[in-house]
């Protein structure tokens, strides 16, 4: 009869889950994302002048601030080096319009770590993307301001200061997709170049920080949702490529609705989630008051994260289908 011999080199570990980890810590990940945003940051500066490094660095040491103080008060460890702060306060800068008013630029910062995240108890806990809920506040509170969009250095006569989709909807003025592609339009600061923000974002795919199914859900939603009015009359809607490279879509798409706390965990609730967001943004722009809807598609989406989640957890090994 043979017998097994244990090895007492090696040892059986028995630990909790997560068994499958990424080869990224939570703090390269976050840098890693700061890198991504450099192409967005150097348009915005190119478009709209060196001014806008003041609006980038008031968001962040206001985001960087508060959650210091924040943690301070709760007699919790400080942890700013993980980068999460600074990614909120240079994500809502870039989601601003340009030359914006830096009280409203501090308030935002604010309200985006102190609403947005720390009150749901801090990095991995928060419901919402806190950027995003940061600009609901600021969009809700100084509607003008926040609509108020500056031409770009090198716009040409064709060019206005209103946004690509705001011209379309209001006054029914189409504007060239190249023109949209390279950024020379008005919008937000790190949202007008959609060369800039594939550039940091397909970055971010490729070494498999950001998960490249729900941008494509989105895009592929937006290009069904969109194509289907576009066909029906072409005259009164957008084709589906203007809907791509116009307002904030390829922002938030790639580094916005990709948060991985507000976003599904499962690869089909990953799927759920970027088809829906689409589906919101192509009625908001359609048929809503607003000519952008972004920002409000994620985070409607957002709510129903945990929904999704419960319902695409795959079942456990043994356990009953």
């Amino acid at each position: 009869m043979a017998t097994v011999t244990a090895n007492p080199t090696y040892k059986l570990e028995l630990t909790s889950s997560p068994h499958v980890h990424s080869r990224w810590s939570t703090k390269q990940a976050m840098w890693m994302v700061v890198f991504a945003l450099v192409p967005c940051i150097v348009s915005a500066i190119l478009f709209f002048g060196i001014y806008q490094l003041t609006i980038i660095a008031v968001s962040v040491g206001f985001a960087v601030g508060t959650e210091a103080a924040i943690k301070y008060v709760r007699k919790r460890k400080i942890t700013l080096n993980d980068g999460s702060a600074l990614i909120t306060g240079l994500l809502l800068a870039l989601i601003l319009p340009p030359n914006f008013n830096l009280a409203f630029v501090a308030l935002g910062s604010i309200v985006a770590i102190a609403l947005g995240k720390e009150i749901f108890g801090g990095l991995g806990y928060n419901i919402f993307n806190p950027a995003l809920v940061g600009r609901a506040f600021l969009q809700a509170s100084f509607p003008v301001q926040m609509t108020t969009w500056e031409q770009p250095n090198y716009a040409v006569d064709s060019v206005t200061s209103a946004t690509p989709l705001a011209s379309f909807k209001f006054d029914a003025v189409g504007t060239e997709l190249n023109t949209m592609l390279i950024g020379n339009i008005g919008g937000s600061l790190g949202e007008t170049s959609t060369i800039a923000i594939l550039l940091g974002g397909l970055f971010l795919i490729a070494i498999g920080i950001v998960n490249y199914r729900i941008p494509l859900a989105m895009v592929i939603g937006v290009i069904l949702f969109g194509g289907v009015f576009w066909l029906v009359d072409p005259a009164a809607y957008q084709n589906p490529l203007f809907h791509l490279l116009g307002g904030g879509f390829m922002f938030g798409a790639l580094f916005m609705a990709t948060d991985w706390v507000s976003s599904p965990l499962q690869s089909k609730g990953m799927w759920i989630y970027g088809f829906g967001i689409a589906l919101v943004l192509i009625l908001i722009r359609l048929f809503g008051g607003l000519p952008e809807g972004v920002m409000y598609a994620i985070l409607f989406m957002n709510a129903f994260v945990p929904l999704i989640n419960r319902y695409t957890q795959p079942t456990v090994f043994g356990g009953a289908k």
